[in-house]
């Protein structure tokens, strides 16, 4: 049984189905959540019992098989490896306001969004929630083995937002990210506020729905790149069946329901939809809705056949949306010196 994938009731339950009171599965939650994933490490349980837990669970520990610093701006990507060989990538990031981790949901990506490296292999498999789990203690252990030579600072390696942006599509793996996002939020673990976690979807309609209900406080992100069903469904082939105008009345109810903010993601592609008159489209498709966009200059992929804009493109196109009210942003890519900006994670294997 891997002991990642359960709540604390379910820890309990299989405490329980081994004899075990409860306070001993608080106990191993408490360890679990401290990073640690060796039974032999967990000195408040008694010898014999470790080995009942050995022999009963496991725990999902991911190898990190290489790590790379961006030389612009300290953004840090992990390749990390899981048991059955499958490996994935996860970045994390520095703010102002902390530290976030971009995590993977799935290996690889069904999708097939022709500007996105993520998709270049199609889907391996889906992760489980105790493996995104994993990414987040994994790599906090990593921050804080490496910084114990110098700042013991919490703040320096506690991860405290989490967006799960990187290889997979979230909502083709909603159970899972589901749990996942409960097991983040649980206040015996990590204690991730649900408002510091953002889930980004390429607009699976009908779960957008379903995902306001159960979260109402997540932050939900939405990439939408185009501004007619022809461009969108050039670049995405989901809009093919979920076309904008299903798209934009699911973000509109979605609104309405949760009173929260939505923001569409706008990756710009060279001579596809950075134009005037893209800018204007956009501006009647969202006018009014409870919405903020983040505009991206393309990251590069390597045989997307896609070229990026020029910041100062971006600029004019943000200024356009802000003049009419929109509000806007320009994304600051970090770690693109790795390959760790927004479309550039790739299933590794």
């Amino acid at each position: 049984m891997e002991l990642l994938n359960l709540s604390l009731t379910e820890l309990e339950e299989a405490a329980k189905a081994l004899g075990e009171p409860k306070y001993r599965a608080r106990q191993l939650f408490d360890w679990l959540y401290k990073g640690v994933t060796d039974f032999d490490d967990m000195k408040n349980l008694p010898g014999s019992l470790r080995e009942k837990f050995k022999e009963n669970f496991e725990i999902s520990s991911p190898v990190i098989t290489k790590e790379q610093v961006s030389k612009e701006d300290g953004t840090r990507k992990f390749l990390l490896e899981y048991s059955d060989g499958i490996a994935i990538e996860t970045v994390f990031m520095k703010y102002k306001y902390g530290n976030t981790l971009c995590v993977s949901s799935q290996a690889g990506c069904r999708m097939g969004c022709k500007f996105c490296a993520s998709t270049v292999n199609g889907l391996s498999r889906n992760l489980t929630s105790g493996e995104m789990v994993a990414e987040i203690l994994t790599v906090e252990n990593r921050m804080r083995d490496d910084l114990n030579n110098g700042s013991r600072s919490e703040k320096d390696w506690r991860i405290g937002h989490v967006v799960i942006m990187g290889t997979g599509e979230p909502f083709d793996n909603y159970e899972n990210v589901s749990k996942f996002i409960n097991l983040i939020h649980d206040p015996n673990g990590l204690n991730i506020s649900m408002r510091n976690i953002t889930v980004s979807t390429c607009g699976l309609v009908p779960l957008i729905d379903r995902f306001g209900d159960d979260f109402p406080q997540v932050n939900l992100a939405i990439s939408l790149h185009g501004t007619t069903d022809e461009i969108r469904s050039s670049m995405m082939p989901i809009n093919n069946r979920y076309p904008i105008k299903e798209l934009i009345e699911a973000a509109k109810t979605y609104t309405e329901k949760t009173n929260r903010r939505i923001t569409f993601e706008y990756t710009m592609v060279n001579g596809v939809n950075d134009s005037d008159e893209d800018a204007i489209r956009l501006i009647k498709l969202l006018k009014g809705m409870l919405c903020h966009v983040n505009i991206i200059p393309l990251n590069n992929v390597e045989g997307s056949g896609f070229d990026t804009v020029s910041r100062k493109r971006a600029g004019e196109f943000a200024e356009i949306l802000e003049k009419a009210g929109l509000p806007v942003t320009v994304r600051r890519e970090l770690g693109r010196d790795i390959d760790a900006a927004c479309g550039q994670l790739r299933l590794k294997s």
